[in-house]
């Protein structure tokens, strides 16, 4: 089988301090190894603090931020997990606004863990099939979506998966969708072909 390469692909990868550092590490170097221009996007410029199974990790760089760029800047969207990261990124009107410019677009995005936390905002999980961290199950549920408990699940571009145990399939399944493009549409509730 031909490996899939993203060439002519750029990837915004969201977080901010408190991310799972292996939720990040690992889709960068498989989006990197594909090929994609990939830009780290956070709340502030600098450096932003990863979270590492039970303690704080590295320090990484910031490409750019949520208030400068919009989703029109981009093919793709991954979102890490980390507890904190996502909570934070929920909270921010323009992290919430960039994250929705990709489900208004039809853009692929993948979301590991707690990752699929900030998708509650942009009330796109209508009728959409996720999974997540167990602990988010009834509040991915309450945004209307059905919640299965599987290592990766994909719905019209949306890639989701569990826990960094599932990273291997996740890395693979989120490089499929950006390759593939855009996908459903999603305006108002209406679906339309893309």
């Amino acid at each position: 089988m031909e490996k899939q390469t993203l060439k002519d692909k750029k990837v915004a990868v969201l977080v901010t301090d408190g991310f799972e550092e292996s939720e990040f590490t690992q889709p960068v170097e498989a989006l990197k190894n594909a090929g994609a221009d990939v830009k780290v996007v956070s709340l502030k410029e600098g450096t932003i603090k990863s979270w590492a199974e039970k303690n704080w990790g590295k320090e990484y760089k910031v490409d750019t931020t949520v208030k400068d760029v919009s989703s029109g800047d981009f093919d793709a969207l991954v979102l890490p997990g980390g507890v904190i990261n996502p909570d934070k990124l929920r909270m921010d009107a323009d992290a919430v606004a960039f994250v929705t410019g990709f489900t208004d677009e039809a853009k692929p995005i993948a979301a590991i863990c707690h990752g699929p936390w900030t998708l509650i905002e942009t009330n796109v999980l209508e009728g959409r099939t996720v999974t997540s961290w167990p602990s988010l199950k009834t509040d991915l549920i309450n945004a209307g979506a059905k919640w299965v408990d599987k290592e990766v699940v994909v719905d019209n571009g949306l890639v989701t998966s569990r826990n960094p145990g599932d990273l291997p399939a996740f890395c693979k399944k989120m490089i499929e969708e950006i390759a593939e493009g855009q996908h459903l549409t999603r305006t108002r509730g209406v679906h339309q072909l893309g």
